[in-house]
């Protein structure tokens, strides 16, 4: 059996996709290690994994990078952008890239899995060509970042060029970002050559192209078609469902079934400190409508800010949670509302739930154009929509047949993929 050693950053919705890939490997009998901050231990030893923690001046859970997190509050949209890319990406790489060239001499890994945002393991497959070292496999869990003649530049969330004037336009503004993101750039590449190796190109390039496997967790009916994706670049769909939570369900639950419409709203496990941005519109918004509204959180204390938010008058058709699973809540919803987050929509999609997305921060302005683009939802191009448009676009998706019918075909792709079996088939063949 194989040795794979797999790493991700220790957010949630970079952790679970990759502790799902952990369990599975476990499970077929390859001894794996994980990698990550030590918030995530126990989810981690949980899929049959060895842990291994972050060493601590390098771990959100141990306080390193707070003060970031404070001063990345106060930046705009692209500036937070650049500022991750430095400061959350880069600045921690050396030491990544040293305690995994340890962990390597001690757990000889024949493969190394990964997500885009673990800059650390970047310059293992830099420093050696294939077969003198391990298989680096990056998972897709955000879109395809990589540049292509057959898309807008990644980060405003455009849609693919249809004509002449379109496809001009957008080689314009790969200039202009270019020049958005020259430092951001500049201090990578000095990062990296601090490490004694070259970052190849531009970085949203590099981090495709520099992977022997670019494994994306979606289908091509989620993703724009491009003639020039780099070589080891495949859809392998979303996983399924993992094992059921261990979850209580509330008393209001039977209402879920009671007929009428239900909507669920999130701001995810991120971008949730602010309620008020999508949570509180929806509700307000769905206020007098017949339907059922379900506000996940995705925080314990998230009833009490969107109540405080809401002056302690939350409609009546409102039901607020704090964590609630969507492998349980989503089959009985007609809609999500959502800051569209990648694995999010991609869990709705696989329930064949459509979508209202909006979202300005980090990918999300690129998840919600694909949402546009896929025709599976609407997207109200913004992070705090209106009211009047939250409650136009859940009308229009609700009485538009057309967007459940085309999440309906989505949720039919899926089921034709087998991503487990893919990963295995890579691993066991490495």
């Amino acid at each position: 059996m194989a040795k794979i050693i797999v790493t991700a950053s220790p957010l949630l919705g970079h952790i679970v996709p990759l502790a799902a890939i952990a369990t599975d490997l476990t499970e077929r009998g390859h001894e794996v290690l994980f990698y990550t901050g030590v918030q995530f231990e126990d989810r981690v030893r949980k899929t049959g994994a060895r842990f291994v923690p972050y060493p601590a001046e390098v771990d959100p859970g141990r306080g390193a990078f707070d003060a970031g997190f404070v001063e990345r509050e106060k930046l705009a949209p692209f500036e937070r952008i650049a500022f991750d890319l430095k400061h959350f990406g880069a600045d921690p790489a050396p030491v990544h890239d040293k305690r995994l060239q340890e962990l390597l001499a001690e757990f000889p890994a024949t493969v190394v899995i990964s997500e885009l945002t673990s800059f650390g393991t970047l310059p293992t497959a830099l420093r050696a060509p294939r077969g003198q070292r391990p298989l680096l496999v990056n998972i897709g869990i955000t879109p395809p970042p990589f540049d292509s003649v057959d898309t807008a530049p990644f980060g405003p969330g455009l849609l693919p060029p249809t004509t002449d004037e379109e496809r001009a336009r957008y080689n314009e503004m790969r200039v202009q970002m270019g020049a958005i993101f020259a430092d951001a750039q500049q201090y990578v590449e000095g990062v990296f050559t601090s490490m004694g190796v070259t970052l190849p190109g531009p970085l949203f390039n590099a981090m495709a192209a520099v992977p022997d496997h670019l494994l994306q967790l979606t289908v091509p009916a989620f993703e724009y078609p491009r003639s020039d994706a780099p070589h080891g670049f495949r859809f392998i769909g979303p996983f399924p469902a993992g094992p059921d939570s261990e979850f209580e369900r509330p008393d209001w639950w039977a209402d879920l079934s009671s007929g009428r419409s239900v909507v669920v709203v999130t701001q995810g496990t991120v971008e949730n400190n602010d309620l008020s941005q999508l949570v509180v519109p929806t509700l307000s918004a769905l206020a007098d409508a017949d339907v059922t509204v379900v506000a996940a959180t995705a925080r314990p204390d998230g009833p009490d800010m969107v109540r405080a938010e809401m002056d302690g008058q939350v409609p009546a058709n409102v039901h607020l949670a704090g964590f609630v699973p969507f492998e349980q809540l989503l089959p009985l919803a007609d809609v999500l509302v959502t800051n569209a987050g990648y694995g999010g929509v991609q869990t709705a999609l696989r329930h064949g739930v459509p979508l209202v997305v909006a979202g300005e921060t980090e990918d999300k302005p690129e998840v919600a154009a694909r949402v546009e683009w896929s025709g599976t939802g609407v997207n109200l191009h913004s992070a705090r929509p209106q009211v009047t448009a939250v409650r136009a676009a859940v009308d229009e998706v609700l009485n538009e047949l057309r967007y459940r019918e085309r999440a309906g075909e989505i949720q039919r792709k899926f089921a034709e993929y087998h991503p487990f079996d893919i990963i295995a088939e890579i691993v066991e063949q490495a």
